[in-house]
């Protein structure tokens, strides 16, 4: 049977008011009709659409309540930017930070929701989408769970596609009552919210009461600024924080703003883990642009960490891949926020001199961001004990150290420590990500001097390690698969793999599809010391193109270069080692949407690289294939008109396995 006009009419009456209702109850805080009186309306809806399902739609209210059916959170790509912030611990780098901008800049101070990052995508004025941050690339798609928020708006006033990004949090009073009721009960409103989130049924995320306030939305073509982008998202039903203030460049100003949020913080109905500071120009954003992994135009203020106390028991010098050479103060263990700590960075002398540590000195260790132990300060001296003082030469080679800015280096190339930390960064998961050569047999590699320099890893005859313990025939036989299938990395990877300081994954995509395509066309433009060359590409900056140009200029690194070209690794994009497949070589493509066998979706990168391709962040008309999951989103739309191949996961799926 099927729903008459009158019917018909009611339900989108009842869907309006409901909808009304809602805002004014969980947006505005201004109920207009008694709960009883809401109640009855719901249950008339609901009661319609249980009769008539042809009367349910994407954005009813009866969508709140969630269902008993199984959540499967698919891995979703993002189409918006998700990045992380900057972090500050203080507030003289917040400070610091705001000196950097012009004097008449304004921006903002958000308060920073202890909760969980959402993106919540509307395509045509209906939420199609909900998904967690994830990796910043791609997140979780958790659009049954969010739908139940009754803060966030199912449906909005505006056509076309819209990306809006908020936090999802629960008050503090309903996380006391409600983990009370746990057999397990969580440490803070955040992880519980994290838990019901993913929540397999929604029906159970429904009844916890997760609340949302946005703070960025998305909109084509860009708006003038954020108080423009906030009006908007106002206007559209979503809830903003009312504590968010804007601020000029006044040093006194945002001293005094902190200062009040902190005395604030243990008044508010939720939880906040600090502030978050951004300038408030579209326009001004666009200049001050990005580095690898945060925008310029933003930073985040972290609130006081978790502390204990405990004993300086000795100081170590660490010497890295690049010769850094870093203080770490081994302390007597002491649990901090849930982990025992036992080794804490002391960055650099500056940092030394400035607490005046000594060995024996009691001191007062926090976890910065929850996460980096750090010694905060002395709580008492051992006297007579001298401030220490970092090496003048290397603990690992005996070399004598040199002084560059706030860090001491040290100078030798062929110090071992630094060799053993260029060989382990080589063959890390995000580099060569060479297979079963992990960084113990590392180590027994370097120590028996068998492996000293990334092409040693290619020469070695690894059959030798059959004559000792722990290194047998399948074993050794795993390791050199590992090292063979290696070779068919991109271009991309075996260049993130030289290790030069500053250059890594997302800077190395970009000078690639600016056209430096081959490692000869890096090498030229070092040789001649063109910073231009690297410059004139959107996101990479001064520092940058001038590690590039030292780096590539040291003959030890052209040599290294040539021997590992010589081994058979890819230093031009389509171009394989030999022996490896290259079916897709000269090909480009565009990845878009989730898929089933290659999660995340950078392993479907990984197959069509590894087979010659090329993949660039766009469709265009100089792609060649689109490979498209499911919620691929305008991509689609735009190979289509321009008549690009669009390859679904199954046939993808023969392609690389040389069925089609």
């Amino acid at each position: 049977m099927e729903a008459g006009r009158e019917l018909r009419a009611e339900a989108l009456r009842l869907a309006e008011d409901l909808r009304r209702y809602q805002y004014e109850y969980y947006v505005l805080g201004r109920p207009s009709v008694s709960d009883l009186e809401y109640d009855r309306l719901f249950d008339r809806l609901s009661a319609l659409e249980s009769r008539y399902p042809e009367l349910k739609t994407a954005d009813s209210p009866t969508q709140r309540v969630g269902s008993d059916l199984e959540a499967g959170f698919e891995e979703t790509a993002h189409t918006v930017p998700v990045l992380s912030l900057d972090k500050a611990y203080s507030v003289a780098e917040v400070v610091a930070w705001m000196r950097r901008l012009p004097p008449q800049t304004v921006f903002s101070a958000e308060q920073k929701i202890d909760g969980v990052s959402i993106v919540l995508y509307y395509e045509n004025g209906v939420l199609a989408r909900a998904v967690t941050r994830g990796n910043g690339f791609v997140g979780n798609d958790v659009s049954e769970n969010v739908r139940t928020v009754r803060s966030v708006p199912l449906r909005i006033p505006y056509e076309g596609k819209l990306a809006v990004r908020g936090e999802i949090y629960l008050p503090k009073k309903d996380f006391e009552l409600l983990n009370k009721t746990l057999e397990v009960p969580f440490a803070n409103p955040r992880n519980l919210t994290a838990g019901v989130i993913r929540r397999k049924q929604s029906r159970e995320a429904a009844v916890v009461g997760l609340r949302l306030f946005v703070y960025e939305g998305f909109f084509e073509p860009p708006l003038p600024d954020q108080q423009a982008v906030f009006e908007k998202l106002r206007e559209y039903g979503f809830p903003l924080n009312p504590h968010t203030v804007f601020l000029t460049a006044d040093e006194e100003r945002l001293r005094s703003q902190i200062e009040k949020e902190t005395r604030g913080r243990p008044l508010l109905p939720y939880e906040i883990d600090g502030l978050v500071f951004k300038v408030a120009s579209t326009a001004e954003r666009e200049a001050l642009g990005y580095t690898e992994h945060h925008p310029k135009w933003a930073i985040a203020y972290k609130f006081e960490s978790p502390t204990g106390e405990t004993t300086v028991e000795g100081i170590d010098v660490q010497v890295g891949r690049t010769g850094r050479m870093t203080p770490v103060a081994r302390v007597a263990p002491v649990e901090i926020g849930g982990s025992m700590i036992s080794n804490v960075t002391l960055h650099n002398q500056d940092y030394i001199d400035l607490l005046e540590l000594s060995v024996g000195d009691r001191v007062q260790v926090s976890k910065r961001g929850d996460v980096i132990p750090a010694v905060e300060r002395v709580i008492e001296k051992n006297e007579g004990a001298p401030v220490y003082k970092m090496p003048e030469r290397c603990p690992e080679c005996g070399a004598e150290a040199e002084n560059a800015g706030a860090h001491r280096f040290c100078p030798n190339g062929d110090c071992p420590a630094q060799k053993r930390g260029r060989l382990k960064f080589f063959i890390g998961r995000d580099q060569m990500n060479i297979e079963n050569l992990g960084g113990e047999t590392m180590d027994f590699l370097i120590g028996k001097g068998f492996v000293s320099f990334p092409p040693d890893i290619y020469r070695f005859d690894y059959t030798k390690l059959m004559k000792y313990d722990g290194f047998g025939e399948k074993k050794v036989e795993s390791i050199v698969r590992g090292v063979e299938k290696s070779k068919s990395q991109p271009f991309a990877k075996v260049l993130v793999s030289l290790g030069i300081p500053e250059l890594g994954p997302k800077a190395v995509s970009l000078l690639i599809d600016s056209g430096l395509t081959s490692i000869d066309l890096w090498l030229e433009a070092a040789e001649k010391g063109d910073e231009s060359v690297f410059l004139s590409v959107k996101g990479v900056g001064p520092s940058i193109a001038a590690s590039v140009i030292g780096a590539l200029n040291r003959p030890e690194m052209r040599g290294m270069i040539e021997d590992l070209r010589r081994c058979g690794l890819s230093f031009e994009c389509g171009k394989r080692s030999s022996g490896t497949d290259s079916r897709f070589e000269g090909t480009s493509w565009c990845i878009t949407g989730s898929f089933g066998h290659f999660k995340p979706r950078e392993k479907a990168q990984e197959e069509i690289e590894k087979r010659g391709g090329r993949v660039v962040a766009a469709v265009s008309s100089k792609t060649d294939y689109l490979l498209a999951g499911e919620g691929g989103g305008g991509k689609r739309g735009k190979a289509e008109a321009l008549g690009v191949t669009i390859i679904d996961e199954q046939r993808f799926l023969k392609m690389i396995k040389g069925e089609e």
